[in-house]
């Protein structure tokens, strides 16, 4: 039987700083803080104490809480003179930058909803984004733009499109119109409605059966993530593993920022965060990721905490440039999004020996607004191979194939509950909820068991699924993609291991007989119709049919062995 945190419970007990008690949200009985801001448009008048904090940096690019609050309002005025209110949706698609931020903000004060797409999203699964969202308002860099253009005449629901550090054409205007503020003047906070249980974001992940389900992000699950964080923190310094720039030093916290902005960690587990907490956000230049560049970054914004994917670790660490950069700066150090090879971790406290006491990882989901179990400092090292204990608020719990729990130790579906879980569910897709979701418990598809002290171990994933350096893979977008392919008759898609990518896409393909097709025609094929992380890294060509059960099931476990062909995917994807 696990025992409570005596330090944890002190803090979320009655009287406490972090006071928990249950209320309904939405129907369910839910685990919530006592005293919790009620929408993000708190957390902005907040910050007013802070108007020349340096906040978000991004190369010679550098903005105060101050500046960046004034240009929120002001994009937040000028979207409500274009006619959007409360839970219309404004479609954002762009590289890191300090337009996705201030949009973001501006969304989350105005009550739109923000539907930050992915940026290595193709035409199609854009064109998709779009339409399934309904958005009335589309803001894009110049290169998605390009990308999706030619279609803006098919969106019937989208009134107007901005480009980001691109030129206006047609029906598409300059960002900068939204940053023109009448004679210059600062706009006020929007005093619309703005409830905790509004709609915030709208954010997509890879479909189980081949298109993406939009999770639902709520004012209120973004605040108690936030809650989460910030008193797992509080649990942290009171056992002494707190570095400095947390323990009132003087120093502020600077996060380098080295994963996407539409993904849950990057905005809500590392921008907001530091965003609620004073901290500086640093955004790595817009292309391909450059180890290098991120140790120069290190260096010379002081970067206090860093993290990512591990695919991002490995090449940081693995830098042959290491000793040329000070980063003597560097406290803390968190990953997650797919799982770390103990190699990884022993070169990380190589490069980097005071991180010890803070090296964290957390286990979360979209659906979740980001984290759901945390574990770091000793108890990492204690645990080897978990996922930590469940975050303040979110119940875990361990179910068979009934909805049964299972006693600790067994195996089963990994659910979850709580203010972070989404309670309106995917966006327009009352047949996923129904399945996703069970008295507020949301089924995360993942198969894991918790130990005797509550930590949580991943062992499989229920749902077909490949993790690409913490990119969402679903094998059935993919096959579904192959199936076009006129020459394919059969097709089956896994994930192969990779030791920095954590896994790479593998396809193998029986083709029809007299095909001339080739390993590279197909990746084409699949590369016209997906983002490049989905497009397969191996492709195995068969004249025989897949190997099935009598079921007609495909064996997927006889299909990770060798290749026939195999032609290198690239590290990372360049934004």
């Amino acid at each position: 039987m696990a025992q409570p945190d005596p330090i944890l419970e002190q803090l979320t007990g009655p009287g406490g700083p972090f006071e928990i008690v249950v209320e309904d949200v939405r129907g369910v009985p839910t685990q919530v803080y006592k005293q919790r801001m009620r929408s993000l448009r708190e957390l902005m008048a907040q910050n007013a104490a802070r108007p020349d904090v340096p906040w978000l940096v991004q190369g010679d690019r550098r903005y105060t809480f101050g500046q960046h609050d004034a240009a929120a309002r002001i994009v937040a005025s000028r979207l409500g003179e274009l006619g959007v209110e409360r839970g219309d949706r404004v479609a954002l698609v762009a590289a890191n930058n300090p337009e996705w931020v201030v949009t973001f903000w501006a969304c989350a004060i105005l009550g739109a909803v923000l539907v930050p797409l992915n940026a290595w999203w193709k035409a199609e699964e854009l064109e998709f984004g779009l339409i399934d969202s309904g958005s009335k308002v589309l803001i894009a860099d110049a290169r998605r733009m390009s990308i999706v253009a030619p279609r803006l005449t098919e969106l019937r629901e989208l009134e107007h499109a901005f480009v980001i550090g691109g030129a206006a054409e047609g029906a598409v205007r300059s960002f900068d119109e939204l940053l023109d503020a009448a004679g210059g003047a600062d706009a006020p906070m929007p005093d619309s409605p703005v409830d905790e249980d509004d709609i915030l974001a709208i954010l997509y992940t890879s479909g189980t059966t081949g298109q993406p389900k939009g999770a639902t992000v709520s004012q209120r699950q973004v605040i108690a993530n936030l809650q989460n964080i910030i008193c797992s923190g509080f649990v942290s310094a009171m056992k002494g593993d707190t570095p400095p720039e947390a323990a009132g030093s003087g120093v502020q916290s600077a996060s380098l920022l080295v994963v996407p902005l539409f993904h849950v960690t990057g905005c809500l587990a590392t921008m907001t965060l530091n965003y609620a907490t004073g901290g500086k956000v640093v955004l790595m230049p817009v292309g391909r990721f450059e180890p290098d560049a991120a140790l120069e970054i290190i260096e010379r914004e002081k970067v206090t905490s860093f993290g990512g994917v591990p695919t991002i670790m490995w090449r940081i660490v693995e830098s042959p440039n290491l000793e040329k950069f000070d980063l003597s700066s560097v406290q803390r150090a968190s990953y997650g999004g797919a799982p770390a090879a103990p190699e990884l971790i022993e070169r990380i406290e190589q490069v980097f020996p005071n991180l010890r006491k803070t090296l964290t990882t957390a286990y979360g989901l979209t659906e979740t607004a980001s984290v759901a179990t945390a574990i770091g400092g000793e108890d990492y090292f204690a645990h080897p191979g978990s996922v930590g204990r469940a975050v303040p608020t979110v119940e875990l719990r361990i179910v068979d194939d009934t909805g049964l729990d299972v006693a600790p130790g067994t195996n089963g579906e990994v659910w979850l509950k709580g203010p972070t879980v989404m309670s309106h569910g995917y966006w327009r897709r009352p047949d996923a909820n129904a399945a996703a979701l069970t008295d507020g418990w949301f089924h995360t598809g993942d198969i894991g068991y918790v130990d005797e002290d509550g930590y949580l171990y991943l062992v499989d994933r229920a749902t077909d699924m490949i993790i690409r350096a913490g990119e969402n893979v679903y094998c059935v977008e993919v096959e579904h993609v192959l199936f076009d392919h006129p020459d394919v008759i059969d097709a089956a898609v896994v994930g192969v291991p990779h030791k920095e990518l954590g896994e790479e896409v593998k396809a193998v393909v029986q083709l029809r007989a007299g095909s001339s097709a080739t390993v590279d025609g197909i990746r084409a094929f699949c590369k016209e119709h997906l983002a490049d992380f989905k497009v397969p890294a191996h492709i195995d060509i068969r004249d025989e049919p897949l190997p099935r059960n009598p079921a007609g099931k495909v064996l997927k476990n006889l299909l990770r062995g060798g290749d026939s062909s195999f032609v290198a995917a690239s590290d990372d994807q360049a934004l």
